[in-house]
């Protein structure tokens, strides 16, 4: 469902449907959210989607299975709106990714523990409740990447599929016939015929099944159904603009997204659905663009690559455009509105000493951090490479009573965390952040990804990594 914040906040951006809106929206608890998140940057903004699987108020009347079954993250994708407000990317992580889950709030008020080589779906599963866990995935998204989540938006089956009944259908392509057991392989018959082969418009049930099927296109992968999802939802909003943004247009949209919507806070009125929402009316679909985090098969899992994806990351950080050969970003107005790193400010790191560390797979930057902090009177004590590599944000680590010390440091790195160690006095371990940041001179549009997807491109155009 790649995309879906865009829309979903398009269709509730008007007055009129204050009192429907306000009776609708479901929100979840912050309690469970990380206290060690990275730090909001100013630039831009970022809105987490995810399409749930749980199976809660009626949901397993489309995706089967029991209300009580664990509620999952289905589909996941991160959203960077740009500063410029006149651009967009869509960024989807495979729910299969292996990654490092940070500990996470269970409903009786406790933590877990840490767990590393994890699916990423399996962060909103923890505490195993039917309706997921949407700060876990949040808490995830956000140590993975290193980027604060402004938002986070969860739509379940109904949701989805309501919406797509509200605009009348949408623009899909279907590479083969698709039977039953293409969407079920454990049936020992093929069924019957779900969709026939072709371009054709699907709604409700049927466009349900075809942004969830792994198994009957392609390479039966995660990775190819998210074409699918990101051309489906990009048929979707093209759909609804060129229906026209009308009151008789968007009250059964808005409706059918917001009873099936759960969100944080910052989203959870109409008033502030609608003031995010006006912030995003100059995007238009060629600049709204869809990429998969860069990745590779890992046997039966999905590993990310590295320094591709800390380098996207940190595009996003920065809130550059990617390639401009594969998302057409990189015109006058998008440079003209980039940020490129700031001056360094002044600091004065008289009577500190500091180790500094590199963990990315940038050479030399251990070097050029501690000619920045020697300049500004810090006692570097040492410099090296950590042995594991790919980190993305940068850490300050220091012993409690050297605090504010450890923040005069992380004046100059900006977009770095400070944590707090029992002994020891103070080391910057280094992230694609900080290397992002230290080199100026690099071209500011990073190529990170391939198979870059614009929202008006034709719903048939590159739909599988596999066989098809």
């Amino acid at each position: 469902m790649s995309g879906l914040s865009l829309l979903i906040l398009v269709t509730a951006g008007l007055g009129w449907i204050h009192v429907t809106l306000n009776g609708s929206i479901k929100t979840f608890d912050s309690d469970g959210l990380s206290s060690n998140r990275p730090r909001a940057t100013g630039r831009g903004e970022n809105v987490l989607v995810i399409g749930s699987d749980g199976r809660v108020n009626g949901n397993n009347a489309l995706g089967g299975g029991s209300k009580h079954d664990v509620g999952r993250s289905d589909t996941a994708l991160l959203l960077h709106i740009y500063a410029d407000h006149r651009h967009a990317l869509a960024v989807s992580i495979p729910r299969d990714a292996l990654v490092t889950i940070p500990p996470c709030q269970l409903p009786d008020g406790s933590w877990t523990q840490a767990r590393a080589n994890a699916m990423f779906n399996a962060a909103y599963s923890v505490g195993e409740t039917a309706r997921g866990n949407p700060a876990c995935t949040q808490n995830t998204v956000e140590q993975l990447t290193g980027l604060r989540v402004d938002h986070t938006i969860v739509i379940d089956f109904k949701g989805f599929a309501q919406m797509t009944e509200a605009v009348g259908g949408v623009p899909a392509c279907v590479p083969q016939d698709i039977y039953q057991k293409d969407l079920s392989p454990g049936r020992a018959t093929r069924g019957r015929l779900l969709l026939h082969k072709g371009e054709q418009t699907l709604s409700g049930k049927q466009a349900l099944d075809y942004v969830r099927m792994r198994h009957g296109i392609g390479d039966g992968s995660d990775i190819g159904r998210i074409k699918r999802q990101q051309a489906f939802v990009a048929g979707l909003i093209k759909k609804v603009k060129s229906a026209g943004l009308t009151p008789a247009n968007l009250l059964p949209l808005a409706e059918a997204a917001t009873k099936s919507l759960t969100v944080d806070s910052g989203l959870g009125t109409a008033d502030k659905l609608i003031s995010f929402v006006m912030s995003l009316r100059d995007i238009d679909l060629h600049n709204t663009k869809f990429v998969t985090v860069p990745w590779r098969y890992d046997r039966a899992r999905v590993a990310l690559v590295h320094p591709d994806a800390d380098k996207l990351w940190a595009a996003l950080q920065a809130d550059r455009p990617i390639d401009d050969r594969n998302t057409g970003m990189a015109g006058p107005e998008s440079r003209a509105t980039s940020h490129p790193p700031s001056a360094e400010p002044v600091v004065s790191g008289n009577g500190i000493t500091v180790v500094v560390y590199n963990a990315t797979h940038t050479s030399g930057l251990a070097s050029t951090a501690a000619r920045t902090l020697t300049r500004h009177g810090f006692a570097v004590a040492g410099t090296g490479n950590t042995t594991r590599r790919g980190q993305t944000v940068t850490l300050i680590q220091y012993a409690p009573p050297l605090r504010t010390q450890a923040k005069q440091v992380a004046r100059l790195f900006p977009g770095a965390q400070l944590q707090a160690l029992t002994g020891g006095g103070i080391t910057v371990i280094l992230g694609q952040t900080y290397a992002a940041s230290a080199s100026p001179a690099s071209p500011p549009h990073t190529p990170v990804t391939s198979n870059t997807r614009s929202a008006d491109d034709s719903p048939c155009s590159d739909l599988s990594y596999g066989t098809q």
